[in-house]
C-alpha cells in the first residue's frame, strides 16, 4: 500500500514551507504566504481556527494570507491548514494525541507532515523539526482540531487481526 500523502496537495504545501522559510529569512514580508485547502471555507475549519493557540512553545502565531491557515515562528516553523479532503486507509504511522488521530509523513525530514485521520475536513500541520519538535506542535494544535467530530479512528494490528490469544476450536477439522 502506498502513502495517501504522496499526492500533490500535501507536497505543494510542503514546498510552501521551504519558500516561506526563505521569505522569512529575507525579512521581506511579515505575513506568511500560504495556500488555502480545497475545503477551507467549511464551517468546521472556522471552529478550528478560533481555537488555535497564540503560541506553540516559544513560537508566536503569525499572520497568514489564506483562509483556514496558521503559522508560528520566525522563520515559520509550524504551518497549519484546515480543509483538505478526507483521507482513506494509509500505511503511514498513526498517533493519537489528546483524542485526535494524526498520520505522520516523514519522507521530507526534517520537515514532518501530520494530517488528521477520521475527521472531515482534514487538518494538515507541517513542522520543521530542526526548529521545534513535531510532538510539541501537534500537542498544542490537537485541542483545536478536536472541535471537528471524529467519524473514524486509526486501527492497530489488534483491531485488524482480533488481538488476544486464539483458542483452537476442537470440532474444527483442517482443510485438505
Amino acid at each position: 500500500m502506498t502513502s495517501q500523502l504522496a499526492f500533490s496537495p500535501w507536497r505543494s504545501f510542503g514546498a510552501l514551507l521551504a519558500a516561506t522559510g526563505a521569505v522569512a529569512l529575507a525579512g521581506c514580508a511579515p505575513t506568511v504566504p500560504l495556500e488555502s485547502a480545497e475545503l477551507a471555507n467549511d464551517p468546521a475549519c472556522a471552529a478550528v481556527q478560533v481555537r488555535l493557540p497564540d503560541t506553540i512553545t516559544e513560537l508566536d502565531r503569525r499572520t497568514t494570507n489564506a483562509q483556514s491557515t496558521a503559522a508560528w515562528g520566525e522563520p515559520a516553523a509550524v504551518l497549519s491548514r484546515c480543509g483538505l479532503p478526507p483521507i482513506g486507509p494509509s500505511d503511514l504511522p498513526c498517533f493519537t494525541v489528546d483524542g485526535v488521530d494524526w498520520l505522520m509523513d516523514e519522507s521530507d525530514a526534517p520537515r514532518y507532515v501530520f494530517v488528521t485521520y477520521g475527521r472531515e475536513p482534514v487538518t494538515e500541520v507541517i513542522v520543521d523539526n530542526e526548529l521545534i519538535a513535531g510532538a510539541d506542535a501537534i500537542r498544542a494544535i490537537s485541542p483545536a482540531v478536536a472541535s471537528i467530530e471524529a467519524t473514524a479512528r486509526c486501527l492497530n494490528a489488534t483491531d485488524v487481526f482480533g488481538g488476544g490469544t486464539v483458542t483452537p476450536d476442537p470440532s474444527a477439522t483442517p482443510e485438505s
